[in-house]
């Protein structure tokens, strides 16, 4: 996923509001977080692994003065969780230093790499963003030109913010596969990943950042082109389904009341009979409401969450590894005798849906129905979701039965494609149903993508 965003403003304090706004984008990546800033048009970058409030505090912020700032929480698809990775990336070119953070995943990143260093640009990295960067920072063109000539030389996703010559610089992919909306702070501009950052630095939405366009914000202003053609519009639904935050908007939609829409449908096509409804929390939610809704079965909380854990990097003993479910959810005693529909957004890899469902039944549950509110993810996602194996996807090979089977559940359903898209409020040719389709929007590496493939390579060169 990522989580990108980036503000132009000469009086406010820019590194405060990318602290705040990567706040806001906190679900879409753990591993990392940084800001760089542009003072004079010089740059300077704050990156660390962690958490956005481990990797910064008032001391750190406050060495960050500058009319532009970007920020970035980064999710790992291609290269390793480690500093090196971690972004902004800094890059500094023959023609420019361009300071710059990614959300997505390039798709032809093999070849752009070999013919670059072909070239004797040194690369340190083994993410695709430096590749990116590297492009615009050798380009003698004028800086708009640049990012366009870029665009034109990579495929796949990519919704990009950059500081380059002092300039905030925002640009998305041709079909707009990751979300990237603009807003406005007075007569100050703000780029994010989503919306909900927006609201919480109080900007005012003003549209979405268009598939193949090009922002570039200085102090006369936001100015927009269409950088390359823009293509058939290929959205990411699984954005809609589980990534995006409740409270944001993707393409003009409400995150929250399509997925309260998913749990309608989902109540219609696939009734039960069960005591009550309960969420997977937090993700489940909104589908468990609107399945609740629609069916008439009471909706009551039957897990807690801890919502401390994250993603730990301490491993637990044996013992504790073997019910390790339990360190994200505790059942609740009202569960005991009662027939549960268990409401989640996706099944992706089954290990967490089979030992929830043991844990339901080894607490007393009498049963326990799934009800999915997306189909089967069958397919890998080659545009920045971490599944780049078929392998990995417990629905892949399994029919819903051996699927139901396989969880342990006593009965399993999906929500339909169809509901699903129903549920967007959005046309089938708007969007990118790959994970769930096996039909790409673009042309995709006929073998399995490694996301570590150019880890080795890196560590000699030092990165």
């Amino acid at each position: 996923m990522c989580g990108v965003f980036g503000v132009h403003s000469v009086e406010r304090e820019v590194a405060r509001l990318a602290y705040f706004g990567l706040f806001a984008l906190q679900h879409r990546g753990q591993e990392s977080a940084g800001i760089a800033v542009s003072e004079g048009g010089r740059v300077t970058a704050v990156r660390d692994m962690g958490l956005v409030p481990q990797v910064f505090d008032e001391e750190k912020l406050a060495a960050l003065p500058g009319e532009v700032a970007i920020g970035h929480t980064r999710y790992s698809t291609t290269g390793g969780a480690r500093w090196s990775n971690a972004q902004p990336l800094v890059f500094h070119g023959a023609a420019r230093t361009v300071a710059l953070a990614h959300n997505g995943n390039l798709v032809d990143l093999g070849v752009l790499r070999d013919e670059l260093l072909a070239d004797g640009v040194r690369l340190d990295t083994s993410s695709d963003t430096e590749v990116i960067a590297a492009l615009i920072a050798h380009d003698p063109s004028p800086l708009p030109d640049a990012v366009a000539s870029a665009m034109r030389r990579v495929s796949g996703a990519y919704s990009v913010v950059a500081i380059a010559e002092g300039a905030l610089v925002a640009f998305r992919d041709p079909l707009g596969i990751r979300p990237l909306s603009l807003g406005r702070i007075g007569d100050d501009w703000v780029v994010a990943s989503e919306t909900c950052a927006l609201d919480l630095v109080g900007a005012d939405v003003v549209r979405d950042v268009g598939p193949g366009e090009v922002l570039w914000i200085d102090g006369d202003g936001c100015h927009a082109a269409q950088a390359v053609p823009r293509g058939r519009s290929a959205s990411c639904i699984f954005e809609h389904v589980y990534f995006a935050r409740p409270d944001s908007l993707l393409d003009g939609t409400g995150v929250h009341a399509a997925r309260v829409r998913m749990g309608e449908r989902l109540a219609e096509e696939a009734p039960v009979e069960a005591d009550l409804v309960m969420p997977i929390p937090d993700s489940g939610t909104p589908a468990a409401i609107g399945f609740a809704k629609r069916s008439g079965i009471p909706y009551e909380e039957g897990l807690i969450k801890n919502r401390y854990v994250g993603r730990t990097f301490i491993e637990p003993d044996q013992a504790l590894r073997r019910q390790g479910i339990k360190l994200k959810f505790n059942p609740l005693a009202e569960i005991e005798g009662r027939r549960l529909a268990i409401v989640d957004d996706s099944i992706v890899r089954g290990n967490t849906m089979r030992a929830l469902v043991e844990m339901l039944v080894g607490s007393g549950a009498a049963e326990v129905h799934v009800r999915i509110s997306s189909p089967p993810v069958v397919s890998p996602c080659f545009y920045g979701i971490d599944m780049a194996d078929e392998d990995e996807l417990a629905a892949a090979h399994r029919s819903v039965e051996e699927m139901r089977e396989h969880v342990g559940a006593t009965s399993l359903h999906y929500l339909s494609l169809e509901g699903m898209q129903w549920a967007t409020g959005l046309p089938e040719d708007a969007v990118c149903r790959a994970c769930f389709t096996r039909s790409y929007p673009t042309a995709v590496p006929a073998e399995r993508v490694a996301k570590h493939r150019f880890e080795a390579a890196a560590l000699v060169r030092g990165g």
